[in-house]
């Protein structure tokens, strides 16, 4: 069943707006370092290139998927697209730390629709198992993506930083590809916009969907904040780590996220998916402790593997529950709205941990988001309860 899912040109078309819609954030971090000294910025400031690219979604992918749903998937898909691709090439050419973040706004609306219309059009194609197997098989993809970029951008940014900004130019022949070949199920939506509405409230407005919502932020704070934002500053105060070495480690994550991500199918055969959220759950905050201890090459190891373990299960099954939660007509919306929440956690995240980071101790910062994964544990068994 597995191999056939690998042998539709669609799921591969998925992979690469997959991998673009990681690559806004993943492939820069390695060159913040060397951005902090060219600006003459402090480590709080450059967390905005991160929080402004992520921003727009929070107010954008709502919208967005409301129109995915009323009049396609591609339509809104498209121009997409092509905003990331030019808004973040032409962060290459900016002068100043302020048109550089506002090239990244530009990008971020681009953006804004790319994580959830991907997993949406997953949802739309294949049912069951096989969706299970396919949203398993996209978050591996997803890691491929966050474990290659940084090391890709730390490559790049050891010449100069500005070429780690210039890849998203890249997803333009994907979006030609995109145009012509990918394949969506039409959606046919003759209903009002008020009942339509209505219909996405009442999947929307449920205990379950809630905790699982509040969840996905919880994890993205995480992900956005003390990983992606202050790990790399870890790596060079702890290890007096270049960027090169930088990405290297970060995507050691991400090279064990991609794959458990791609064993989901088997876990869960074997584990019901509320059992895979509480197990991630607590392997978040076990690597965040032996993270804000990590001060020799073992430790730092251990908890950067454990960190891929538990992101691994965690993405693709809450994905694939929450993609189940929606009928066809109304999934666009519901996803999106997932979308928005992950940038709400995006958002958060570096801000919420900058404010740990005090008198220039990282230590806080990862202590801060053990305790969010402890925070995660509660929700689950109180708000998403059982899960098949």
């Amino acid at each position: 069943m597995g191999n056939r899912i690998l042998k539709d040109s669609n799921l591969y078309i998925i992979f690469g707006i997959t991998l673009f819609a990681v690559m806004g954030v993943a492939s820069i971090t390695p060159a913040f370092p060397q951005v902090i000294k060219h600006y003459g910025l402090t480590a709080r400031q450059i967390g905005y290139l991160i929080t402004v690219f992520t921003l727009p979604g929070i107010f954008k992918t709502p919208f967005l998927g409301i129109l995915a749903d009323r009049i396609g998937r591609k339509t809104i898909l498209i121009p997409s697209m092509v905003l990331f691709g030019v808004a973040g090439f032409l962060c290459v050419f900016q002068k100043s730390y302020e048109g550089l973040l506002a090239m990244r706004f530009f990008q971020g609306i681009g953006a804004a629709s790319l994580g959830s219309l991907n997993v949406t059009i997953i949802g739309d194609i294949w049912n069951g198992e096989r969706r299970v197997k396919a949203m398993g098989y996209n978050a591996s993809v997803l890691s491929i993506g966050t474990a290659s970029f940084p090391a890709i951008g730390g490559v790049l940014a050891a010449f100069d930083w500005r070429f780690a900004f210039a890849l998203p130019v890249l997803i333009l022949p994907l979006t030609l590809t995109v145009g012509l070949k990918l394949k969506t199920p039409g959606v046919s939506n003759h209903i009002s916009l008020k009942e339509y509405l209505g219909n996405v409230w009442k999947i929307v407005n449920r205990k379950k969907a809630w905790g699982l919502f509040i969840t996905n932020i919880l994890v993205f704070i995480i992900l956005y904040g003390a990983f992606l934002s202050f790990f790399p500053l870890l790596m060079e105060e702890r290890f007096g780590a270049d960027s090169i070495i930088i990405g290297v480690t970060m995507s050691l994550a991400s090279v064990t996220t991609a794959l458990f991500s791609s064993r989901l199918g088997w876990a869960r055969k074997k584990y019901r998916a509320h059992t895979l959220l509480i197990f991630s759950s607590v392997v978040y905050t076990i690597s965040l402790i032996v993270l804000s201890f990590a001060v020799n090459w073992p430790l730092l190891i251990t908890a950067i593997v454990l960190f891929g373990v538990a992101h691994g299960f965690f993405l693709p099954n809450i994905q694939t529950i929450l993609v189940g939660l929606a009928p066809l007509s109304e999934r666009a919306a519901f996803m999106a709205l997932n979308g928005m929440i992950l940038r709400i956690g995006q958002t958060l995240g570096p801000v919420m941990a900058a404010l740990f980071y005090i008198n220039q101790n990282l230590q806080p910062v990862f202590l801060f988001s053990a305790i969010i994964g402890v925070v995660m544990v509660i929700i689950i068994k109180t708000m998403v309860g059982k899960l098949e």
